[in-house]
């Protein structure tokens, strides 16, 4: 088959439409399931390019085995957050609990004045480094430092944070 997947869907699902159902339905054990994926590649089957595709069957597949993929993925991040709501559950931790919020907000409030404080070098390779994820000598060729003035703004800037997060002033 070398026309373009847009123009006949109706013939790309009487052609895959068995054999997705049976790939899925191995896979998920769930018929509903398992016709929502078959439904999610004919889906993006339609908004892809119309382009010459020279394997539709490995192209239809792969789509599959992406939409396998990113269930798996989504279903594990899931699970974890599940797993980290019964964890809280068991401490006695409320997530929406209004107080626990406000507490929370305060503290970055508390935080972001803290940040404030520090002088611009300071503060800015803070950020970089520990919200950005920037590496230090990245930082340091940047702001023309070397890498141990960078460590030492870094160990000012806790200091002073952690200081400020105690209740100390520096």
């Amino acid at each position: 088959m070398n026309a373009p997947l847009g123009e006949d869907l109706d013939h790309l699902n009487r052609t895959y439409r068995p054999a997705l159902m049976a790939f899925f339905l191995r896979r998920l054990r769930n018929h509903a399931e398992a016709e929502d994926m078959t439904q999610d590649v004919f889906l993006r089957l339609a908004r892809a390019q119309p382009t010459e595709v020279a394997a539709p069957d490995a192209f239809v597949f792969q789509i599959a085995a992406n939409l396998l993929r990113d269930r798996a993925r989504k279903e594990k991040v899931r699970f974890d957050y599940r797993a980290e709501l019964a964890a809280d559950e068991q401490l006695g931790i409320e997530p929406l609990d209004p107080s626990r919020i406000v507490s929370g907000l305060q503290a970055m409030a508390a935080l972001r004045a803290a940040l404030k404080d520090l002088p611009e070098t300071t503060r800015k390779i803070f950020v970089l480094y520990r919200l950005e994820h920037v590496e230090k000598r990245a930082i340091a060729e940047g702001l023309g430092l070397s890498i141990s003035a960078v460590d030492r703004h870094l160990m000012k800037a806790m200091a002073h944070l952690v200081g400020r997060v105690r209740g100390t002033s520096e």
